[in-house]
């Protein structure tokens, strides 16, 4: 297998993984509180457990989709 191929794959991988990271997450909702919690109108609090660890997650993902990417020009 070529270069240009495995990075291919990887970035496929790569991809999908992210997707399921962004849906996982709820918009406006803290995690807990998709799964039943409280409905006491705070808008604005820190990611804590679950919730701080697919952010973070995010964050790493999008990153290095963006190098798989920029890699992927380079590699004939």
């Amino acid at each position: 297998m070529d270069t240009a191929k495995i990075l291919t794959i990887i970035q496929l991988v790569v991809a999908v993984l992210m997707t399921v990271v962004i849906l996982v997450q709820n918009k406006g909702v803290g995690l807990s509180q998709t799964f039943g919690g409280g409905g006491d109108g705070n808008l604005y609090q820190t990611k804590r457990g679950a919730e701080k660890i697919l952010f973070r997650a995010t964050i790493v993902l999008v990153v290095l989709f963006l190098g798989l990417s920029v890699a992927n020009l380079f590699v004939e």
